[in-house]
């Protein structure tokens, strides 16, 4: 059954699928990060908070506000869709303007690891969105 993108249930679901990514789990051992992401324009919804976190190496994504982000990420909804399909590349929808950034860049440059991790690990989650 899918679960509906930027929901309560899709976000408990990337978070099991990132602890059970050996890959992924192995990518953040040991760090600590938050990332703030907001995105705009969602349909029906306007504007949608969510964060992705590590504490010891142990990552969860959920809604709302983290405390003292390293960064925030913005972007609008359907390039937030076109980022999570894969459609899109992180760095080059950086580079083309079509995310913001602010916050600590190194820490996010730190966290490519991650980043990379991430598509492949909730490749079996059916999301609609």
């Amino acid at each position: 059954m899918a679960v509906k993108y930027l929901s309560e249930d899709w976000a408990k679901e990337v978070t099991s699928l990132f602890r059970q990514s050996e890959p992924l789990t192995k990518a953040i051992k040991g760090q600590n990060f938050a990332i703030q992401q907001v995105v705009t324009d969602v349909p029906d919804r306007g504007e949608v908070k969510y964060f992705a976190r590590s504490a010891e190496g142990v990552p969860e994504i959920a809604l709302g506000e983290a405390e003292n982000p390293d960064a925030t990420i913005t972007q609008t909804y359907d390039i937030a869709v076109a980022l999570d399909k894969q459609e899109l590349n992180p760095q080059a929808a950086f580079m083309q303007g079509k995310i913001k950034i602010t916050g600590n860049l190194m820490k996010l440059m730190q966290l490519q690891g991650f980043v990379s991790q991430l598509g492949p690990a909730v490749a079996s989650l059916e999301r609609e969105y």
